[in-house]
């Protein structure tokens, strides 16, 4: 303490520890993954935001995060997909939610009905095709070139997004382990 009484400031910056949502949840065996968690809350809303302004600034608003999923699925290898496909791409169990999404994204004449076999399929017609294009567009100049100034390393994001599907493994387990609860 100082003559004053008060404590002496240093240049020393505090020790926060880890940034949480729920610090209940960060009292456990592994704080660490609450503080991961955190991050992927905070990323999913972020990257739920700029799909849905990402679409609408290639001409197509009113669409939902799951719409703009769904239609970036179809156009994956430019091949028809059956909602089975879809659902097991986006690891979604309840096939009304993409259902919807289909029936949206066709009503924005974005999708074409086809079958395989006995099952229906929908592959992008022409207009689909090119929102995809600028969506991509879109993307590159205002995404794209914004990572790529930050400096992430390509070879890091890569790794970073392979440890995110073997977590997803990891949270899939886990969720089927409660529902037997």
């Amino acid at each position: 303490m100082s003559k004053t009484g008060s404590a002496a400031k240093t240049d020393m910056p505090v020790a926060l520890g880890p940034i949480v949502s729920s610090a209940h949840l960060a009292t456990g065996a592994m704080p660490v993954l609450s503080e991961l968690e955190f991050g992927l809350i905070l990323l999913d809303h972020a990257f739920e935001r700029w799909m849905v302004r990402c679409i609408a600034a290639a001409g197509v608003p009113d669409l939902s995060p799951l719409d703009v999923l769904v239609l970036h699925t179809i156009a994956h290898r430019g091949r028809a997909k059956r909602v089975a496909d879809i659902c097991l791409v986006l690891n979604i169990e309840d096939t009304h939610l993409v259902t919807y999404s289909l029936k949206k994204l066709d009503a924005h004449k974005l999708l074409l009905s086809g079958k395989r076999g006995s099952e229906k399929t929908v592959s992008l017609t022409a207009r689909g095709e090119e929102v995809v294009k600028r969506y991509r567009k879109v993307r590159e100049a205002l995404l794209v070139e914004s990572v790529k100034s930050a400096g992430m390393d390509e070879k890091r994001l890569s790794e970073i997004a392979t440890l995110m599907r073997a977590l997803s493994g990891h949270y899939d387990q886990a969720a089927r382990a409660a529902a037997s609860l």
